[in-house]
């Protein structure tokens, strides 16, 4: 269990020292204010019109950086600040989100895909863990053969989030490059705008990314466990 405690720590580290630099950049783009003095919610909203889409809404949802597409109600969820505001981050932000429901609209595949994940991960990821740790309990590592499925059952689960992580990958790159795309094509911000807005989606992706590497670590590591005790 040391070899788990420091992978986790090991990943926990990485994702706090990105989450903390995402954090500093959305503040540091936050006083690089607009030139059109469009607040985050008029962005999202005129993506979303230049796109066709007119039955999305834009809403405000309480937090720091808990913005979201939600293609269940099809709504683009900003949150305080980036709804009202009229910076660069807010501007970048808003368009990513909004990347989300242009996706939806086009049938994007990768979220397609996502989507249809959505409630296995949600139900299996928490207890995948536990289910591998049970199969070792009785006896896995040994090849004894009741423990040994029940922990390639919770491995199998692991995997599930595991491939659902990376499928999100793709997912939050495109809707960054639509987002990009779209605040360029349009004008929408000034060249120093513009390279405020990129910066921040970088270290957004980076996020997803750390997230994934992560769980295929967690991955990679009970797999031994469970595997690596057979002969």
């Amino acid at each position: 269990m040391m070899g788990y405690y420091i992978l986790i720590g090991a990943i926990a580290l990485v994702s706090w020292l990105v989450s903390s630099k995402l954090k500093s950049k959305f503040k540091y783009y936050s006083k690089v204010h607009l030139q059109n003095g469009m607040s985050g919610a008029e962005i999202a909203e005129k993506m979303l019109a230049d796109h066709g889409i007119r039955d999305v809404k834009v809403v405000s949802t309480p937090g720091m950086l808990s913005d979201h597409y939600n293609p269940k109600n099809k709504t683009v969820n900003l949150s305080e600040g980036v709804y009202s505001q009229r910076n660069a981050s807010a501007a970048a932000v808003a368009a990513h989100e909004c990347g989300h429901a242009v996706q939806h609209a086009q049938a994007y595949e990768w979220l397609t895909l996502r989507s249809k994940l959505v409630p296995v991960v949600s139900v299996t990821s928490g207890m995948s863990m536990w289910v591998v740790f049970g199969g070792l309990m009785l006896g896995a590592a040994a090849g004894v053969g009741f423990g040994y499925w029940v922990a390639i059952a919770g491995l199998v689960m692991m995997g599930m989030a595991t491939l659902f992580s990376f499928i999100t990958l793709p997912v939050e790159y495109d809707a960054s490059n639509r987002a990009l795309a779209w605040l360029k094509a349009k004008n929408m911000v000034t060249p120093q705008e513009y390279k405020g807005s990129e910066d921040a989606l970088k270290w957004a992706a980076r996020t997803y990314l750390v997230a994934a590497i992560g769980s295929l670590a967690t991955l990679f590591y009970w797999g031994l466990q469970v595997l690596g005790g057979r002969d």
